[in-house]
């Protein structure tokens, strides 16, 4: 059972030990059986002159987050390899679990993403379900995609685990209550606190409430499927 829902909000440094470290102590902060969001790359940024070093991370971070899962669900982006091949990760974590994984489909030319990283299969972009809620991910400037936008038509809640800049803050702000309004749902907004991201983090409610606040490291709201079914009944659209 899904009753609360975590937007996470924090700095990543230099060094993935002490992200992990940052990200475990919030987790353990949420309420048992929340839906955790943590912003995009949270354990290593771009490491793009690191690109090996941060894959050997993620497999040791998985570990570790899959034992903090067990009463909660947790959603971040690490960086993956296969082959030859680096990719944007998405992961689901769920009772001690991997449930649901895709990589960035959507690569940021402007921040050399398409330099460093391989696109996803445009197919793992769907709904899933945990707990009896459908959810979806868009990572970052997926959230730009109509198409995405369609292919996720549907879910209950969406998560958007991003570093989005704060040149385009108003723009992640639109777009993510848009996307609530659109598809009545809840949306997850989780951004970094980076000192050139936008923060932003927070949930916006079917109806389009936000629950934003730049200040801090996690904003936590509950969660009450009959909203979105509520929604849906009063403007009937076809969801």
């Amino acid at each position: 059972m899904i009753s609360n829902l975590c937007a996470l909000q924090f700095v990543t440094t230099t060094n993935y030990e002490t992200n992990l470290v940052k990200l475990i102590h919030l987790i353990e902060s949420c309420p048992q059986d929340s839906i955790i969001v943590a912003p995009e790359l949270c354990l290593s940024g771009y490491s793009y002159g690191n690109m090996a070093k941060a894959e050997e991370f993620t497999k040791i971070a998985k570990k570790t987050i899959k034992s903090y899962s067990q009463s909660k669900t947790i959603i971040l982006t690490m960086i993956t390899k296969k082959g030859n091949h680096f990719y944007n990760t998405a992961f689901v974590f769920k009772g001690g679990e991997i449930i649901h994984k895709q990589s960035k489909h959507k690569l940021f030319a402007l921040n050399d993403e398409k330099k460093y990283f391989d696109s996803g299969d445009i197919d793992k972009i769907k709904i899933f379900e945990a707990g009896g809620i459908k959810i979806a991910i868009l990572v970052c400037f997926e959230l730009r995609f109509l198409d995405l936008w369609e292919k996720i038509k549907g879910a209950e809640i969406i998560v958007v685990p991003s570093m989005w800049g704060s040149l385009r803050k108003e723009h992640f702000e639109s777009l993510t209550k848009s996307l609530a309004i659109m598809n009545q749902c809840f949306v997850i907004a989780s951004d970094s606190a980076n000192e050139d991201c936008a923060k932003s983090s927070g949930i916006i409610t079917p109806f389009g409430i936000e629950n934003r606040d730049d200040e801090r490291e996690r904003i936590i709201q509950s969660f009450d499927i009959k909203e979105v079914k509520k929604m849906r009944r009063y403007m009937d659209v076809g969801l």
